[in-house]
């Protein structure tokens, strides 16, 4: 199922990580020697989370407005700073 399909009618919002997720995301990060990621995920309807792919360039602008995330000021951090004081 393509999720673009009913584009229009897609809402989005910030969700936490489960137990180990973040951590398991920072290591493949630097295993990759990458600072940035855009991670895909499938989440069915049990929770599992299932990996599907680390696009090192993906889009994210259409993202950041419609999720509220400072995602701009978090990559200008990090490469203004070397690290981004956002989560």
């Amino acid at each position: 199922m393509d999720w673009r399909a009913e584009y229009q009618n897609l809402t989005y919002e910030p969700v936490a990580c489960p137990d180990g997720m973040r951590e398991a995301l920072v290591r493949f990060l630097a295993a990759f020697g990458l600072h940035f990621g855009a991670f895909d995920f499938a989440v069915p309807a049990d929770g599992a989370w299932w990996f599907l792919e680390c696009n090192p360039n993906g889009q994210w602008a259409w993202l950041e407005d419609v999720a509220g995330l400072p995602i701009t000021t978090a990559i200008a951090d990090l490469l203004e700073n070397g690290a981004s004081q956002h989560e």
